[in-house]
């Protein structure tokens, strides 16, 4: 017997998916199905199906599965760039604000990652040849959101932005990793203390 909760959903979910032009579709798919299940285990056919629509369509939009992987993880480091974008709107100023700012968005994000696991992580354990177009993305992400961490840490006046910007760097990274593997309680709290000890520490020196 079917339960009505169950087809509520499926009929909603199939109202919303229907609203969505058919590219977006296929992205809302790959990420679901690529941040639950993993980028090899997903197939180009589930993630068509997942989208309501066909292989040939998928491949209209994306040529390979890479590409499709690729744009996907653009997205998502997009996400992150708006971030800072959206800090620096708001604390124009203030680039302590936007350093404790940005670890305030990682730190009310490590439920989910404690779940899901962090997608550029993820990624690059599936990702092992360095030369794959998704995994370029992810290294150049990561390093433009070093240099725009050492930026910040120089107009907040701290003696070593480039050591404060990779230590900040360092406790970002190591508590999504903590969150996903469960190794260390009150990763949140503790990441926004140490980021704000690094801060001072650099301050005072």
């Amino acid at each position: 017997m079917t339960n009505t909760d169950d087809r509520g959903g499926r009929a909603g979910r199939q109202s919303r998916v229907a609203k969505l032009p058919p590219r977006e579709r296929i992205l809302d798919a790959a990420e679901e199905l690529f941040s639950r299940e993993g980028i090899k285990a997903v197939g180009v056919q589930a993630i068509a199906d997942r989208a309501e629509t066909t292989k040939m369509a998928l491949y209209r939009h994306f040529a390979t599965k890479d590409a499709l992987v690729e744009e996907w993880l653009r997205i998502v480091a997009a996400d992150y760039t708006a971030v800072f974008d959206r800090l620096a709107e708001t604390h124009p100023d203030d680039a302590r604000a936007q350093i404790l700012g940005m670890a305030r968005f990682i730190a009310d994000g490590l439920p989910g990652i404690s779940h899901r696991g962090c997608p550029f992580i993820n990624s690059l354990a599936e990702l092992p040849d360095r030369a794959h177009p998704a995994r370029r993305l992810i290294e150049a992400h990561k390093a433009g959101q070093l240099r725009r961490l050492t930026g910040l840490c120089a107009r907040a006046g701290l003696s070593d932005p480039d050591e404060a910007a990779a230590e900040i760097t360092f406790v970002l990274e190591g508590a999504q990793v903590s969150a996903q593997n469960g190794s260390v309680g009150r990763a949140g709290e503790r990441l926004m203390r140490i980021v704000a000890a690094v801060l001072d520490r650099h301050a005072a020196a």
